[in-house]
């Protein structure tokens, strides 16, 4: 059996994917519930578009619903960190040679990059 893998996640990015499975779980599966019941309704369901797209996007929904769950099982926070080295948790400013701009990156896990 295949070890967890560990989810790296900042003190917001674990707020936001509990934010994200709660909606999922509560909002979502109520919406599609009710698109699944009005398919259902409408008759033969082998050649109903309406209920294959929602069952299809009812499995989307619950394959999220356990990825987001097994990532929160598994999570380790990630603190800022300070110092010469640059690793996950750090705050790096980069400038361009010959540009007065400034940016600001955080290095994050996996789970968070917004690549």
């Amino acid at each position: 059996m295949q070890e967890p893998t560990t989810t790296y996640l900042t003190p917001e990015g674990k707020l936001k994917l509990e934010a994200e499975l709660e909606d999922l779980k509560t909002n979502k599966r109520r919406e599609l519930a009710e698109r699944l019941n009005f398919a259902i309704k409408q008759g033969d369901l082998s050649e109903n578009a309406d209920y294959i797209a929602a069952k299809e996007d009812q499995a989307f929904l619950e394959g999220r619903i356990r990825t987001i769950e097994g990532m929160l099982r598994h999570v380790t926070i990630i603190e800022e960190q300070t110092g010469g080295e640059v690793r996950i948790g750090s705050r790096v400013r980069v400038q361009e040679a010959g540009n007065d701009d400034e940016e600001t990156f955080s290095m994050v896990g996996a789970a968070e990059a917004n690549p």
